[in-house]
């Protein structure tokens, strides 16, 4: 009787998963109780779902924002990820209001944001490649430039892109970079190191008055590359003129003019274009290249500011050449982050 007694009083008490399990019921028909019967939860949280849904608006009709005041349209585009912090804010806010028409707006939102960027959080990675090729902005003010050429060469890249090179600092990164590429060209403040041959070396017109921007083959041996490295100007956020980038715009469609001259079926573009693929304003560019990090990379591939990522203004782009995988590398002394892609030359030529 009492071993029947002690099995009896266990039993009731409840333990473990089951106990956890009953609290969540306890909680969700308390949540429930507060829905159930309340003929305003369709009534409430009207203001909550029309800012659902020009958040959707914004995301989905981006392009058409316009420029003409403060750069509005490119600011936001700039950012457009980052606008799918506001869904959890309005999801939360919905449950507290007790708004099911709120709650089912949300719906809206998340769906146009995973069909502008849901294809990034998936590892697009290929195996392949007959090319390694890396661009990183080495930060005019950094204060190891030994070390971030050491580090940039440790990627294993067969080109390297630098940009934001000081004068008197080249021949620090000449020195450090000599023993892994034989061959290098500095055109201004940008710089193409490599283990190939190269030639056709120029200078690339930006319309800036001064040169950031370069051209080279590259005589790999899988075949010859056009190799652009950009360094595009860079824009301001103020208060008093908006998003400041009419500078950085006009020197996109110069870079964009120059590209499409091009001879040669396999292109590459390094550099910092101070702006994202989404940017409308670098449209002479993008239109006529692919994105490595949205073809075959992983995530969102940020590189600006190095301290805390928000943006990948550093690009690698291709035309011709296939990309096979993208990746950002770990952090040197500069403010960006160094990008990195494999590609393959498909179009051999001699």
């Amino acid at each position: 009787m009492a071993q029947q007694a002690y099995m009896t009083e266990t039993d009731s008490g409840g333990s473990g998963p089951e106990r956890r399990t009953t609290r969540l019921r306890r909680l969700l028909d308390r949540l429930g109780r507060g829905w159930r019967g309340d003929r305003r939860v369709w009534r409430r949280g009207l203001v909550l779902a029309a800012c659902a849904v020009l958040l959707s608006l914004v995301m989905l009709a981006h392009a058409h924002i316009p420029n003409r005041v403060g750069s509005l349209g490119s600011l936001i585009e700039t950012f457009l990820p980052w606008l799918g912090l506001f869904v959890p804010l309005l999801l939360l806010l919905a449950l507290l209001r007790r708004s099911a028409t709120a709650l089912i707006a949300t719906v809206l939102p998340v769906a146009v944001w995973l069909n502008l960027f849901g294809g990034l959080l998936t590892d697009k990675t290929a195996a392949g490649g007959d090319l390694t090729v890396v661009t990183h902005n080495v930060n005019a003010q950094n204060p190891d430039p030994s070390g971030t050429a050491r580090d940039v060469a440790a990627s294993g890249a067969d080109v390297l892109a630098l940009e934001e090179l000081r004068a008197s600092e080249v021949p620090t990164y000449e020195r450090a970079l000599a023993p892994t590429y034989k061959y290098h060209a500095v055109v201004g403040t940008v710089g193409l190191w490599s283990k190939y041959p190269l030639s056709d070396v120029r200078s690339v017109d930006i319309r800036l008055g001064w040169e950031r921007a370069m051209r080279a083959t590259v005589t790999a041996p899988a075949g010859r590359v056009a190799v652009y490295v950009a360094h595009l100007p860079s824009v301001r956020v103020k208060l008093e003129a908006g998003f400041t980038a009419r500078q950085r715009d006009k020197s996109a469609d110069a870079l964009g003019e120059a590209i499409s001259g091009e001879r040669l079926e396999n292109i590459v573009l390094l550099g910092d274009l101070n702006g994202t693929m989404n940017d409308r304003a670098l449209k002479a560019v993008t239109s006529q290249l692919r994105s490595t990090q949205g073809a075959v990379g992983s995530g969102f591939g940020f590189s600006w500011p190095a301290s805390s990522p928000m943006a990948r203004i550093d690009q690698i782009m291709v035309k011709g050449a296939e990309p096979k995988s993208s990746w950002t590398l770990p952090a040197t002394a500069s403010d960006h982050l160094p990008v990195a892609a494999r590609v393959e030359i498909t179009t051999p030529e001699g």
